[in-house]
């Protein structure tokens, strides 16, 4: 079992991932023209609390994550909710090719988890109809506080450097903001804030 397998069924039960959620998509919302003809796809979606929040803006969304726990929660809130437009996916996009086109890809506090970041930009890319866009939500670059020792992903990352990512792969309009900050209080009693980046950019039609 994997460590958000082990974590799926509690997900839903802090209150930081919801308000989180409903604060990126509001700014998703900001940043990009959201029209309800629009297929989407949220990668490393977690239990979708980002998509139940932007779930009326859309025709269809793909909910793809690589942990069958996540995915099995979510299937059942889905379920639960009677809501057709909404369709999980268990799905490794980092290890196998998807052929499917979406509007706008979407995700949050995913991509310091995708071990090779220029390939999957590049698989999120050709993913996209001409005019789609995509959105990333997440960590400036920090100390590695966040995770703690053992973490093996990536450190948050420079925004500059992450929006170049994206120009290399062929995306345009890139534009990026602060949109939320996550505190955290350390073994000595202090609260650390660790902001968050929405990056947004085209596929030029």
């Amino acid at each position: 079992m994997s460590e958000f397998d082990a974590k799926a069924r509690d997900w839903d039960k802090n209150q930081l991932y919801i308000e989180r959620s409903e604060v990126v998509a509001n700014a998703i919302q900001g940043m990009i023209p959201l029209h309800k003809n629009m297929k989407a796809l949220e990668y490393g979606s977690g239990t979708a609390l980002l998509s139940f929040a932007l779930k009326d803006q859309f025709a269809e969304i793909t909910l793809m994550d690589s942990s069958r726990g996540m995915t099995e929660v979510t299937q059942e809130k889905i379920a639960a909710q009677h809501i057709r437009k909404m369709k999980p996916l268990f799905f490794d996009l980092e290890h196998e090719n998807y052929t499917a086109k979406f509007d706008i890809i979407y995700n949050q506090m995913v991509m310091h988890h995708v071990n090779d970041v220029d390939t999957m930009l590049t698989k999120f890319f050709s993913l996209l109809n001409p005019g789609g866009y995509i959105a990333l939500v997440d960590l400036y670059s920090e100390d590695g506080s966040f995770h703690g020792e053992g973490f093996n992903g990536h450190l948050g990352f420079d925004v500059e450097l992450l929006s170049d990512k994206l120009k290399e792969a062929g995306f345009r309009k890139v534009e990026h903001q602060q949109c939320f900050t996550i505190e955290r209080k350390d073994e000595d009693g202090r609260i650390n804030g660790y902001p968050l980046f929405l990056l947004t950019a085209c596929k030029p039609k």
